[in-house]
């Protein structure tokens, strides 16, 4: 079976975005205002947030950049997934057998009624909006046949994946992160690219 160009198209978006994370650095780095994202500056209430320490908010700005690459690469495998889905088994595929009931289907239900039950917006009628990093990873891995032509190896998608979502931890509850496990992120997702066709 012939590989997709999708990856091709993932991988040339996920360029800008690695750009955009280089200037965010250089800007640190060397204190200066390349203006690369006029909407993200305009944004910025810093001045809301006085009452923080001024150390404290110069590291949230700097571990923003790490949530935002995560946000968009969680995202973009979410849309991954059920897009090839959708192709395969119709718009009911969530239903199907392709989906694990226990180890997936019902816990991504249980954190949405968890959601329903606190009183709050749910985030999506979708229950996939509710599935983890790692259950992303495995649908991909558990529907292989589907995404064999997508990405060049099984063993590489659950590699990765492990590697990112132990990556993930710290910056999706709060903690700063030292160079070298930005280094290791910022190669992590560049390989997670590489390994798509």
């Amino acid at each position: 079976m012939p590989k997709r160009p999708d990856g091709l198209i993932r991988a040339f978006g996920m360029t800008g975005i690695q750009i955009s994370a280089g200037m965010s650095q250089i800007e640190r780095k060397f204190g200066i205002e390349l203006g690369h994202d006029v909407r993200a500056i305009k944004n910025r209430k810093t001045a809301d947030y006085e009452q923080f320490a001024a150390a404290m908010r110069s590291e949230a700005a700097r571990m923003s950049e790490f949530y935002e690459i995560f946000y968009c690469l969680e995202n973009s495998i979410r849309k991954l997934v059920a897009d090839t889905m959708i192709e395969a088994q119709g718009a009911d595929w969530w239903n199907s057998i392709r989906v694990d009931g226990p180890r997936i289907r019902e816990p991504a239900a249980l954190r949405r009624k968890k959601e329903i039950d606190s009183g709050i917006t749910p985030r999506s009628e979708q229950l996939i909006d509710y599935t983890t990093f790692g259950e992303l990873s495995q649908l991909i891995t558990d529907n292989w046949d589907l995404y064999d032509p997508i990405f060049q190896s099984k063993t590489a998608v659950s590699n990765v994946s492990n590697q990112l979502n132990l990556l993930r931890g710290p910056i999706a509850h709060c903690n700063p992160t030292d160079e070298l496990e930005q280094e290791r992120l910022n190669l992590a997702v560049r390989t997670w690219f590489k390994i798509m066709s």
